[in-house]
């Protein structure tokens, strides 16, 4: 996934109302309102909320930013631009506006411009305003909501959700009726990362946080909470995980037995049942390695 830095304390960038901000006092600007509410009733405040989730449109400054190098391996939140988006929630009116035949009645506009940015929304496709898409990305009739980052080159196919402040990679396929949550509040919490090559199939549900890495595979159906229990079964003892995805791992739906006090049920688990093959190119291996564990897309 292509790394968009953070603002850097040299940029200055101009909000909604003219004023403008280097990038450390936009920052500190962000801090002081959400801590007291009662200054975004200061032009100054609200103009820095406006700035950011400019910011956020274009791509400048991301909720999280991926590692620098593979020794660093973790992704860092920036916890102020999700403040920036939950105030600009409460700053905004419900307004209603329309775009071609559809009509709609909201805080938040759907993004524009879309062509200039060499994206491709097929109706009634939506990306929120605050969202941003590199070029080449597609979205079929699905959603991408506030705060989310889709990278180059992936597809987010029909009826499939980006929820807010989701990271998606480059080249990712989110099959039909993907559902990738959001992750606002608490505004230091990780948000769901979807890294580069990824392929999600049908109705596949990733939620809290959770981390899917490169090139990994999840059958369709696969439900990833932070409390689902992912077990490798590849070896001759199951090795448990709890909150990520290994590379290149393939991944399928499960139970596992548990006692309650009324007595046994299977509950639902996720199964690493391989990897997908360095052999295959990576566009047909999306599938192939689905099918070469007799998994269903």
């Amino acid at each position: 996934m292509d790394s968009s830095p953070e603002v850097t304390n040299a940029s200055v960038r101009e909000a909604g109302d003219g004023a403008e901000f280097d990038a450390s006092a936009l920052k500190q600007k962000i801090e002081a309102a959400f801590a007291n509410r009662a200054l975004l009733g200061e032009p100054d405040y609200a103009a820095a909320v406006e700035a950011t989730i400019a910011l956020l449109d274009r791509g400048e400054v991301r909720v999280a930013t991926p590692p620098a190098s593979a020794a660093e391996d973790r992704w860092t939140v920036h916890a102020w631009v999700k403040q920036a988006i939950l105030m600009y929630f409460g700053l905004r009116k419900m307004e209603s506006f329309e775009v071609g035949p559809l009509a709609f009645h909201d805080k938040i506009p759907v993004k524009t411009d879309l062509a200039g940015q060499g994206v491709r929304v097929v109706p009634p496709g939506t990306v929120r305003y605050g969202a941003f898409l590199e070029r080449g990305a597609i979205v079929m009739p699905g959603y991408v909501n506030i705060g989310a980052y889709v990278g180059a080159g992936t597809m987010v196919d029909t009826w499939a959700t980006v929820g807010s402040c989701a990271q998606i990679g480059c080249n990712v396929h989110l099959s039909g009726g993907v559902g990738i949550g959001g992750v606002l509040e608490p505004p230091q919490a990780a948000p769901v990362i979807i890294e580069d090559g990824a392929f999600l199939g049908s109705r596949a549900i990733v939620v809290e946080g959770v981390r899917v890495r490169k090139e990994a595979v999840l059958g369709a159906g696969v439900v990833l909470t932070a409390s689902t229990t992912i077990i490798d079964v590849t070896g001759s003892e199951p090795i448990e995980s709890k909150g990520e995805i290994p590379e290149r791992a393939v991944v399928i739906p499960g139970t596992r037995a548990k006692k309650f006090p009324a007595g046994e049920f299977h509950i639902p688990c996720a199964l690493i049942i391989g990897t997908r093959k360095a052999s295959t190119d990576q566009k047909t291996s999306l599938n192939e390695a689905l099918r070469d564990f007799g998994v269903a897309v």
